[in-house]
Order: structure tokens, then sequence, then C-alpha cells
């Protein structure tokens, strides 16, 4: 089983990435060798906007550009998701939800766990987020972690958690694995295949 630990913010110097390796250092005492956790930069897939005719959910995984069916193959690749992302205007960055827009059945029946920044902990996008995922089914976990632009993040120079995080970003950690793997046994049990 893989988690993917997705960096969702584009922009030039990016706290998502700051935000995403400490997700990733605090994730190693939680791999095993039937898990790991994996950074997945959106940055690095260059996905245009939305224009295709054809919906998503509609396509069977075969899109019209190459970055889209980059962007499908890693996706699908994940058994469950940690969301790292900004608050941007009160609301979810446009390129994170463009890409969650781009795909459909790679995220259908999947756990989701979000890490918001922002003014107020990003706190609005988490929200928002949790009405986008219930369109995929996604499994949308309670546990999060709030990060404050202001307190916790340095201009862009890294990232400085206050001391609770690390026990606010085990319990999501906890979360993620425990959800991740019951669904992934579940359904190996359902197809009847080894999870």
């Amino acid at each position: 089983m893989k988690i993917g630990i997705i960096s969702g913010s584009v922009r030039e110097g990016r706290n998502s990435a700051h935000v995403a390796r400490w997700v990733k250092e605090h994730s190693a005492a939680f791999e095993t060798e039937d898990l790991s956790f994996e950074i997945v930069a959106l940055a690095d897939f260059n996905l245009p906007l939305l224009d295709s005719a054809l919906l998503p959910g509609m396509a069977n995984r075969n899109y019209d550009n190459d970055a889209q069916q980059a962007w499908s193959a890693k996706i699908d690749e994940l058994d469950g998701y940690i969301v790292i992302t900004p608050e941007y205007n009160h609301g979810v960055p446009g390129a994170l939800k463009n890409a969650f827009d781009s795909l459909a059945p790679e995220w259908n029946g999947k756990p989701v766990a979000f890490v918001s920044y922002g003014a107020d902990g990003g706190i609005r996008a988490t929200e928002q987020w949790r009405q986008i995922v219930a369109n995929f089914d996604m499994f949308d976990l309670r546990a999060t972690v709030a990060l404050s632009l202001f307190e916790e993040l340095m201009g862009g120079n890294g990232l400085e958690p206050l001391e609770r995080r690390a026990a606010e970003i085990e319990g999501l950690l906890t979360s993620i694995t425990t959800t991740t793997r019951i669904l992934t046994a579940g359904k190996a049990a359902v197809l009847g295949v080894n999870a």
C-alpha cells in the first residue's frame, strides 16, 4: 500500500513543499514492509486547465493530454492521500481544484486527510475540500492539521510548527494508515485478490 502526500501548491517558493517534507518526516514512523508514503508534488505535473469535451468520469482513464495521463497514473497507484492545501482568498487553490477535477475514478472510494495552512490555518479550504471529495465517494477523515501562515511558516523559508503539531500529525497519520489498511483489505476481500 502507498499513501500519497500531495503537495498542492504550484506557486514559486511554495510553502506546501515545506509542509509535505514535514509530513513525510513524521510518516517514517508509520512505514512498514507493506506501507509507504510518497510526496507527490502537483507542480511536477504541469496540468493544463481542464478543457476537454469528454468528462473525466467518462474517459475510462484515457485522457486527452500527456500531463493529465501522467497525473492519472500517479493518483491511481496510490491507496490513500494526505492533501497539503493552502487557503487562497478563503477557499481552495485553483490549481489543486483543477487537479481533482481532471480525474474521476482514480479518486473514488479512497481515504483522504488534509493538512492545511493559511492566515487562519487554512480551515476554510479544508471545509470546502470536504464537500468536493464527497463527490468522489472518498473517505474524508476527521483528523486534520491546520498550520498558521504567520506563526509557523516562515515566509517561504521553512516550517517551524507549534509544539502541539507533533500530536496532531501523529493522530492524522494513525487515522489515514488505519483507514487505508481497512479499506484496502475490504476491497481485496470483495474482489477476491491479495491486497
